[in-house]
């Protein structure tokens, strides 16, 4: 008997039919537009973003002495998804004004409008294609990029990429509901903080307070070690104290990680974590209260609505260039590259708003969006029908 592999006849049959029925061949037309100049266009971005980054980090490649392996395999292998994810949004909407004036300019477009196909017709094959940019940003952004965003973290850290003090001071952090943990300093070169103190509660009374000139983080067993501890236990009234102790080789519920200053507006540290290992950090983070709850809350949000981007700039690309005008493709293109200005302030001060000044994180995501929604609708209304 003979065995089908992959998707049954009947399931590709069907989805053959529904694409012919509601895909015509001016459809498929502007969908290899559409792809063909979304694809080749954010080639040559790409490319640009690397000649630019090789001239950039020459010299830090050379005076760290990085293996070309690693450059090539670690560093430019999450390099280059990420800026394909952060450039796609905006090559998407000026591959669309590109090829859209262009179709105008020829006037291709005024046919389809005056064969009885209405505007919101026309709009379908755009839909199309930023649907099939929309799920391959989404799948990208959460099974993808995390992993590829991570060598890139790493090897910026194994070599020091950042010259500013990536430390915090004085941190404070609840482990769980009844203990405490504060950290003067910490050095990460040496793995070892300084001016350590643990203290245990029991509802509002302590009942001990651990206290270290130093603790170091062992890496291979992922213990930590305290140094000279002294340590005074409560109970009541009643009081011990051992000063001095010996070596205390213990487990932690923390890890360098949490004394070093990770900001999403320069770094993307929490960019190189799976969804899954983002909502526990999430999730302990509510507890222990280190000040990046806000920060990893936008990082998981970002990933889901980041790519309906493609709908709303599709659409505004659209509206302002479906129109024949005097000095062909130069005009709209330049408005587009304006609103993509717009665009990149708008991102970034959603990002900043966020973890300066307090707005919740899912809004703040969504701003960029809703501001440029809006946009889109007005533009749709007054296009050219």
């Amino acid at each position: 008997m003979e065995k089908h592999h992959g998707y049954p006849p009947g399931a590709t049959l069907v989805m053959k039919k529904l694409l012919s029925r509601y895909l015509k061949t001016i459809d498929w037309y502007i969908i290899n537009k559409y792809l063909g100049t979304f694809v080749f266009t954010l080639g040559i971005f790409l490319a640009i973003s690397v000649v630019f980054d090789i001239s950039e980090h020459l010299d830090n490649f050379l005076s760290k002495n990085a293996p070309l392996n690693e450059i090539i395999f670690k560093y430019y292998a999450g390099f280059i998804p990420f800026y394909l994810m952060m450039l796609s949004p905006l090559i998407n909407f000026l591959s669309v004004i590109f090829f859209t004036a262009k179709m105008a300019n020829q006037t291709e477009i005024v046919p389809i409008l005056t064969s009885k196909a209405s505007f919101y017709r026309f709009l379908r094959p755009y839909f199309f294609s930023a649907t099939v940019i929309f799920v391959v940003s989404i799948l990208a952004n959460i099974f993808v990029i995390p992993y590829t965003n991570k060598l890139k973290v790493d090897f910026e850290s194994a070599y020091f990429f950042n010259g500013d003090d990536p430390t915090k001071a004085e941190v404070h952090i609840q482990l769980d509901k009844n203990t405490f943990v504060f950290l003067q300093s910490y050095d990460p070169q040496v793995h070892t903080g300084y001016q350590f103190m643990l203290e245990k509660f029991d509802g509002d009374e302590m009942k001990m307070r651990l206290t270290a000139p130093s603790i170091t983080f062992d890496s291979v067993k992922t213990r930590w070690k305290i140094n000279t501890p002294s340590i005074r236990y409560i109970d009541g009234l009643k009081e011990k104290f051992i000063s001095n102790g010996p070596l205390i080789d213990t487990v932690l519920d923390m890890r360098p990680i949490d004394f070093e200053v990770h900001d999403n507006v320069n770094s993307n540290v929490y960019g190189g974590m799976p969804l899954s290992e983002l909502n526990k950090l999430i999730d302990k983070e509510k507890i222990r209260g280190t000040g990046a709850l806000i920060d990893m809350q936008f990082e998981k949000y970002r990933r889901f609505v980041e790519p309906l981007s493609s709908f709303v700039l599709a659409v505004i690309g659209v509206a302002i260039s479906s129109r024949k005008v005097r000095g062909g493709v130069g005009l709209p293109l330049g408005i587009g590259i304006f609103i993509c200005f717009v665009y990149i302030v708008v991102n970034r001060f959603a990002l900043v708003f966020a973890v300066k000044g307090g707005f919740e994180p899912l809004i703040a995501v969504l701003i960029p969006n809703i501001v440029f929604g809006i946009l889109g609708w007005i533009l749709l209304v007054k296009a050219p029908k």
